[in-house]
């Protein structure tokens, strides 16, 4: 019994390592790319960013086909597929000659890191144990918040010392690690009927999404297009209100406040229920984000940075959690690739959406309109799924 609940396997830490490395290319990526499209290609600031879209975009559209054919194809194959091709795409960001073939390789290389993170995501749910899930996806989901905060920050500071040819080489080498050492995993297959599997291979929506991890999905979109006006926009902002020293550490204090919080919301979740968490990082996510609209101190826009971790940063890994809890046991592969499909698409979606509104309200006037949304949002969790939390508690209370 205590080995059917332990956590911290060897598999455990090699999948959030190579998941941890393989992010680390993402976003060192998506921060130096922009600058590498104008510089080399002479791109428009339009055909920079679709740049850094067009990852997501394939990342998306792999993720679609992924969930639904994780199981029929087999775990090992796709994984290490994801994983190879992932690697190989690296290496030909040195080859590139002009803007088309750069789009076609982020696409292709955005399709690999899909097919790559939704099969780890799906095995590492399998070998978490029921009764630490949320535990544990917590502490999984700890490999991209690191790489999140680590990667923009590297990538800024190779962009100051070294060539562009230096961070692909970096890019390279890192992703070669996430491969190396994932071939000393052991990865289990999924127990399914033949009757399970046979109803998986049809046509139908519901093959390509797991309809009990939607609601929860939903929320985590919303809560994703609020965070893209962060991810894109913090560095124009802090420029417009002199801060941009203060905003060059604001992701690693994000990173720091989850780090501290995780080892208690993912146990929280496990033992007192999803509305115990959800509410209060709901909520933190509006002070943070009314925080960083009025910060005109270094102090503020890190403070912003903080509450949004506990927030944004608490929620993403419990919505994750709520999405697999929710969900058959045979369709834990579906279930992961829908929760990425939405959160990627708000992320996606966001920054073009929003840059509509700057114009018009100011960055100011953006955070303040987040703040907004992500208040609204408590009520649509609440209808989503909130209440039906708060009945289920209230009926094993009375048994």
């Amino acid at each position: 019994m205590v080995n059917k609940s332990k956590l911290w396997t060897k598999d455990f830490i090699i999948m959030s390592v190579s998941t941890f490395f393989g992010g680390l290319t993402f976003y060192l990526l998506i921060t130096t790319l922009t600058v590498y499209a104008v510089d080399e290609f002479h791109a428009s600031q339009s055909m920079a960013g679709l740049v850094s879209s067009i990852f997501v975009v394939g990342a998306l559209v792999s993720r679609l086909f992924a969930g639904k054919y994780i199981e029929i194809i087999g775990r090992k194959r796709m994984l290490y597929g994801g994983l190879f091709l992932f690697l190989f795409v690296m290496f030909l960001y040195f080859i590139v000659e002009n803007m088309n073939v750069l789009l076609f390789i982020r696409f292709i290389h955005g399709a690999a890191f899909g097919v790559f993170t939704t099969a780890v995501a799906t095995v590492i749910m399998d070998i978490i144990p029921n009764e630490r899930r949320g535990e544990g996806i917590s502490y999984f989901s700890l490999s991209v918040t690191l790489a999140m905060a680590v990667g923009p920050f590297l990538g800024l500071y190779l962009s100051q010392q070294g060539s562009f040819t230096m961070i692909f080489g970096f890019c390279t080498l890192f992703s070669l690690i996430s491969t190396i050492i994932m071939l000393f995993v052991h990865i289990p297959e999924s127990d399914i009927t033949k009757e399970q599997l046979g109803a998986m291979k049809g046509f139908k929506l519901k093959d390509f999404f797991e309809i009990k991890a939607v609601p929860i999905s939903i929320v985590i979109a919303i809560m994703g297009f609020a965070y893209s006006g962060i991810l894109s926009f913090i560095t124009s902002y802090a420029k417009e209100i002199d801060l941009i020293d203060s905003a060059s550490f604001f992701f690693i204090v994000y990173a720091v406040f989850i780090l501290i919080s995780r080892p208690f919301t993912g146990r929280l979740l496990d033992k007192k229920g999803d509305n115990i968490v959800m509410y209060p990082a709901l909520i933190l996510f509006v002070i943070g984000l009314v925080a960083l609209s009025q910060a005109n101190h270094g102090f503020t826009l890190l403070l912003a940075g903080a509450l949004i971790g506990l927030g944004y940063g608490t929620m993403n890994s419990c919505c994750q959690a709520i999405a697999v809890k929710e969900s058959p046991r045979h369709r834990v592969g579906l279930a992961t690739s829908t929760f990425y499909i939405f959160m990627d698409s708000g992320v996606g979606l966001g920054p073009f959406l929003l840059g509509f509104i700057i114009p018009i309200v100011g960055f100011r006037g953006l955070y303040l309109t987040l703040a907004v949304v992500v208040f609204a949002s408590i009520l649509l969790y609440y209808v989503l799924h909130g209440k039906n939390k708060h009945t289920e508690n209230n009926i094993l209370k009375a048994s």
